[in-house]
């Protein structure tokens, strides 16, 4: 005989079922979490993006962010995609110098057209930032914005990445990728601030990475409104506007985009005054930065990691030691990524 106040089969039976559904809940949230981010490993950078997300999208978080100010940035080459063994920019503006020699008989003998024409990649590295400046400005201008355009796309769908024979497009990084996505459903805005060429990067950004052409902010030429055959045209013209690097990025990030970010991403010393510009903003904000060490599946370059200096995403040792001191995340390509790039699967 049952006596006293001894529960009824019926109060059991909703109390473990209650219980079995906070259990079934919890399981369910946990398991959400472990497949977020799929492409990284279970590392504390991963743990760090996610923490700092729940804590700025959370309204009874004291870190909490509106939506209107989730102003995500990052750096494109060596950030998102492969810069190595050269800046795919600089690679189209070598394919481009080929292509318009023919016009220019007088470069067979001048530097840094010679070496591009006698594939001297050493004599072409010597000629340093002013000999690129110099090719990007012989090859990308005195043509229209929209024939550019057309040029840029068709130069991507006929070339590929010399190491991984893959379209340039497909070498960008999965778990970047991911964590655009991932942020953008969290009310974020993601842009891209890079040094690279504005309208090298804006056609195909949206389908590389689901970032619209106007949310691109990066380094531009000079363009002159122009009638041509009755018809408006902007002409690009053999003269630098803006470089969106180094300092130049949070300059570049306060005039065309308006809002200090609460996260950026970077992979070298000309993403520093970002992280810099990003953690001098009140409130909790995630800096990170991309680390080039593995050499099996992409590459390992620069001082860092013990490596000689490189022209290419320098990622010198001031940098790792201004993150360790600043509490920037520094994502170990090696460590930190189960898959780098799509095709890899």
């Amino acid at each position: 005989m049952i006596r006293g106040n001894a529960p009824s089969v019926s109060r059991l039976s909703w109390f473990a079922a209650a219980l079995l559904t906070l259990l079934c809940s919890a399981t369910t949230r946990a398991a959400e979490k472990d497949h977020l981010l799929p492409s990284w490993n279970h590392t504390p950078a991963r743990q760090a993006i996610i923490d700092f997300v729940a804590k700025v999208t959370d309204p009874h978080s004291p870190d909490f962010v509106p939506a209107a100010d989730r102003i995500a940035t990052f750096d494109n080459d060596g950030t998102l995609w492969t810069e190595h063994p050269m800046y795919t920019q600089m690679a189209f503006a070598i394919d481009r110098v080929k292509t318009l020699a023919s016009k220019h008989p007088d470069w067979k003998d001048q530097q840094p057209y010679k070496a591009v024409l006698e594939n001297d990649l050493q004599a072409l590295g010597e000629s340093g930032k002013k000999g690129l400046v110099e090719l990007i400005l012989a090859s990308h201008t005195d043509i229209t914005t929209t024939d550019f355009e057309a040029v840029v796309k068709e130069w991507f769908a006929t070339h590929r990445h010399p190491r991984f024979d893959q379209p340039y497009t497909q070498c960008t990084y999965k778990p970047m990728v991911e964590l655009l996505a991932y942020l953008r459903a969290n009310g974020f805005r993601t842009f891209i601030v890079s040094g690279g060429g504005i309208e090298f990067m804006r056609p195909i950004t949206l389908d590389c990475y689901g970032i619209p052409p106007e949310q691109v902010v990066g380094t531009t030429i000079k363009t002159r409104f122009e009638m041509q055959d009755g018809k408006p045209v902007l002409m690009r013209l053999p003269e630098i506007n803006f470089i969106d690097d180094h300092d130049g990025k949070p300059v570049g990030i306060n005039q065309f985009i308006g809002k200090r970010p609460i996260a950026s991403f970077g992979n070298s010393g000309g993403d520093r005054e970002m992280l810099q510009w990003t953690s001098a903003g009140e409130g909790l904000s995630l800096k990170m930065l991309v680390f080039h060490d593995d050499a099996k599946r992409e590459y390992a370059y620069g001082p860092a990691n013990g490596l000689p200096d490189t022209k290419f995403g320098a990622f010198p040792q001031d940098l790792m030691e201004e993150a360790e001191q600043s509490g920037w995340v520094v994502i170990s390509m090696k460590d930190d990524w189960e898959t780098i790039f799509t095709f890899e699967e």
